[in-house]
């Protein structure tokens, strides 16, 4: 017969657990309680509280931002199951010094310190930069739609919404008019139909007042930029809205986010309550710009040549407008500029929409035009060496469309080192013959070159093409990560600031991993 080790649910036992010891070092949860506990100034936290002389004392934000961005970090954001795991976990509880705050406290603390968030999120932008973590060369700008703790079926525009609400009262009045039908009910069966419809009754007329007080107390919401007319408004949440994705229509918040290349550190953290995304361009450039200054840690950001890059959705002819004019060095693409390239003239054909062709491009006699840096709004030319050359005005070409034509000075091309490449006959500007290099640029014959037109002879030639594929592997995986990995697939928040405090607390959680793996952290 087998035998087995003897084993006694009915016994008791004593554990020595020292809190500290289960922080180890390189790990998230050390990194963590090391800022918070030395690094990080949390007095803007301590403003809310009134209980110096009187009251009971509360719970330390110190320990309540360990739990709370520790949870985070393991995709849980419920305030219950925050509760519970400081009563079952053991690094919740070596993190909170086994107190066990209530959900109350924890929901509270979340919703009602944005402020104090965003101070955070600089203070742990700010170790970052002093870890070596920034590289200063490069960031990328891309939005997360995500939905919010509201309803897309309380949206609608005014119109819409007292079309609802004369609905709604048409359906109380259908009810009621059905009720007083009824004198007398002689089963149990009809009884209970009674009930169900006076709480019929009873639930229309609470959403006919609810609609009724949202129309009398708010005005409608009209769009920004030229497009001035209605969008919908949400009875629960009015700073969300209505957002097309790839999952349908969502009610919810754009999560728009700023990485750093170096190590996707995130350097800006903002929630917008409109789903385009071209109107969030500058006011996120500007508080970039005006953080670092703050900080210390540029003076002029943009002027020190750091690179921008977002994708398609921020591109407007006012945004390039603006980052012409504040000399602010973008690459942001337009949604054609794939079909302008020809390596990805046969995209569909061969591979589908959402693949890349694989086929080598022919070898090119000669530098294109395309390398060289054409400003329409200018009419300025600088070639591959970096030489401006001279206009020669602008005029039909044999096709009939007006193009830009330009041309280098011989005394340019006859010592540069890139005149083989560029040159057909680089022989000729030995001997004084002929011409330097020339180029020219098709415009658009039925209006004058606007600000688009230069940034996509910024994105179509080569070294943009080179600069814009690093957004991709810039700024995605860190929405994968806070997506996939955290588990963030909705705000439970409402209200922008209310949202744009949790959406800052993840981004501080992304962080904070960088830190614990590529920082120089100890106690």
């Amino acid at each position: 017969m087998a035998r087995f080790k003897h084993y006694d649910y009915n016994q008791q036992t004593m554990v020595v657990i020292n809190y500290l010891e289960q922080l180890q070092l390189g790990t998230f949860e050390f990194a963590l309680h090391y800022l918070i506990s030395e690094k990080l100034d949390l007095s803007a936290f301590h403003q809310p509280y009134k209980n110096d002389t009187e009251g009971r004392p509360a719970y330390d934000p110190a320990i309540l931002l360990k739990i709370i961005l520790f949870a985070y970090s393991k995709g849980i954001t419920s305030s219950r199951e925050i509760q519970w795991c400081c009563e079952t976990n053991i690094i919740f509880k070596a993190l909170s010094c086994d107190s066990v705050p209530h959900f109350t406290t924890i929901a509270h603390f979340v919703s009602s310190q944005s402020q104090a968030i965003a101070t955070l999120f600089e203070q742990v932008l700010l170790v970052c930069d002093e870890q070596g973590l920034l590289g200063h060369e490069l960031f990328a700008i891309d939005g997360c739609k995500m939905r919010s703790n509201a309803a897309k079926e309380w949206s609608g525009t005014f119109k819409e919404l007292e079309q609802k609400r004369q609905k709604l009262k048409r359906l109380i009045s259908y009810h009621l008019t059905e009720h007083q039908k009824k004198d007398s009910w002689e089963s149990e069966e009809e009884l209970d139909r009674a009930i169900r419809q006076v709480k019929t009754i009873l639930t229309l007329d609470k959403a006919a007042n609810k609609i009724d007080k949202f129309l009398k107390h708010n005005e409608p919401r009209l769009g920004k930029g030229k497009r001035s007319n209605e969008v919908k408004s949400n009875i629960t949440d009015n700073q969300s809205a209505k957002m097309t994705t790839s999952k349908g229509t969502i009610q919810g918040y754009n999560g728009v986010a700023s990485v750093d290349k170096k190590h996707q550190i995130i350097i800006d953290a903002q929630a917008f309550g409109e789903g385009q995304e071209h109107h969030t361009l500058q006011p996120v450039l500007e508080t970039i710009q005006e953080r670092y200054k703050r900080l210390g840690i540029s003076k002029n950001l943009y002027e020190e040549g750091i690179i921008v890059t977002a994708d398609t959705g921020f591109a407007n002819e006012a945004n390039m407008q603006y980052l012409h004019e504040n000399n602010i060095n973008a690459y942001i693409p337009d949604n054609q500029f794939r079909s302008r390239d020809p390596k990805f003239a046969h995209q569909k054909e061969k591979y589908g929409k959402r693949h890349q062709t694989s086929g080598k491009s022919k070898a090119k006699q000669l530098i294109p035009a395309s390398e060289f840096q054409f400003d329409p709004i200018t009419m300025t030319c600088i070639c591959p060496a970096g030489q401006t050359i001279s206009s020669r005005g602008t005029r039909n070409n044999p096709q009939g469309q007006p193009t830009a034509y330009f041309e280098g000075r011989l005394l340019q091309c006859r010592h540069c080192p890139k005149k083989h490449q560029c040159m057909k006959t680089p022989s000729a500007a030995d001997h004084r013959k002929g011409a330097g290099r020339q180029v020219s640029f098709p415009l658009n014959g039925k209006r004058a070159a606007n600000y688009t037109d230069w940034m996509k002879h910024r994105v179509d030639n080569p070294l943009g093409k080179a600069v814009y594929a690093h957004r991709m592997s810039v700024v995605e995986p860190v929405f994968g990560n806070i997506g996939t990995n955290k588990r963030l697939n909705r705000f439970s928040l409402r209200g922008k600031t209310k949202v744009q405090g949790q959406w800052q607390l993840f981004c501080l959680v992304h962080n904070v991993e960088k830190l614990a793996r590529y920082g120089k952290l100890s106690q």
